[in-house]
């Protein structure tokens, strides 16, 4: 088997390939480097430069690659972006998905992994978001993503192609330092950059129906999100009849904000400061906690990191790219 993995030079896609050149998969790479970092791609992995909008350059790379199933994470991903952006993310999103379904049924791939995301979710008001739960996204890259879940299920019946619709939640933490989240987009990062600057760092609101009265989330170590797409890759590889898999991926417990601001000044010897609580933002639920049973019972595969393990990891990528920031904890 020969694995295409589109947006392999970005912060989840490179632990995605990390994860399996180490079981031993043959993988190519396509990434247009519009976010990707190309020295995370493994040395001996070939890289494409290039996007799932160009259909010649899809045809070509299966044909030479011998590709026979593709993990698909090439997407736009900011979603205060996609509202002021919606028809940039629908183009890159759902119609560089179309152009890539379209290239592997034209070549007889059969089999792809989609990088979902909870986005599509909402703001779902029970205490764990199973896979049954309605979807009901709020900003244009929570639509974009549920409509290529229905994309890639619709082109599996149609031509015969085995989909996975992996759903992740909050994503922190590195395999390696070199391969940490260099963007400053999700919470742990967000509160590094603060931190280090000699500022507080913020949380947007605290008169939630919690226990601290801050936002529940789940977190999940990026290296273990990197062995569920391993997991699912290697499930619809296996013989039997075409699949079609719905499935969340996260630790199924839930830490509050607070808590983890807390901690992240604990682990990084930034004790000194104190978080500033600022106004709620709009569509922020209280709580999004994963139901994580059925990829258990699915592929066999459950979360081994806890959050300490996540903002250590992410610490030490940190301070590779900003050394000056470094405390002793």
């Amino acid at each position: 088997m020969s694995y295409l993995i589109t947006g392999g030079a970005g912060y989840i896609g490179a632990h995605v390939v990390r994860a399996m050149v180490q079981a031993g998969e043959r993988v190519v790479v396509l990434d247009d480097l519009s976010t990707g970092v190309a020295d995370r791609v493994p040395e001996g992995v070939p890289m494409v430069v290039g996007s799932t909008l160009d259909r010649a350059l899809l045809d070509s790379t299966f044909a030479e690659y011998g590709v026979t199933d593709v993990i698909h994470l090439a997407a736009k991903k900011q979603v205060g972006e996609s509202v002021e952006m919606p028809l940039h993310y629908y183009r890159e999103n759902v119609h560089g998905l179309q152009t890539l379904l379209e290239a592997m049924a034209a070549g007889g791939v059969g089999r792809f992994v989609f990088s979902s995301s909870a986005a599509v979710y909402g703001m779902p008001d029970v205490d764990l978001v199973t896979e049954d739960t309605p979807c009901l996204p709020l900003s244009p890259y929570g639509e974009t993503k549920l409509v290529g879940e229905w994309m890639a299920r619709a082109a599996g019946k149609a031509h015969g192609i085995s989909t996975a619709c992996l759903r992740y939640f909050n994503v922190a933490g590195a395999a390696a330092p070199e391969l940490a989240d260099t963007g400053i987009f999700n919470l742990v990062p967000m509160v590094f950059e603060k931190l280090t600057d000699g500022q507080s760092p913020r949380i947007f609101g605290d008169d939630y129906p919690t226990p601290d009265g801050t936002c529940i989330r789940d977190y999940i170590h990026v290296a273990d999100l990197a062995d569920a797409h391993l997991a699912a890759a290697r499930k619809l590889a296996e013989p039997g009849p075409v699949r079609d898999l719905t499935l969340n991926i996260g630790r199924g417990e839930g830490v509050s904000v607070r808590e983890m601001v807390d901690l992240i000044a604990e682990i990084t010897g930034y004790t000194d400061a104190r978080a500033e609580v600022t106004a709620r933002r709009a569509g922020d639920p209280a709580r999004v906690v994963a139901a994580a049973d059925r990829i258990s019972s699915e592929l066999g595969w459950k979360a081994r990191h806890d959050v300490r393990e996540m903002i250590t990891s992410a610490w030490a990528g940190w301070l590779l790219h900003h050394p000056q920031a470094r405390r002793d904890a």
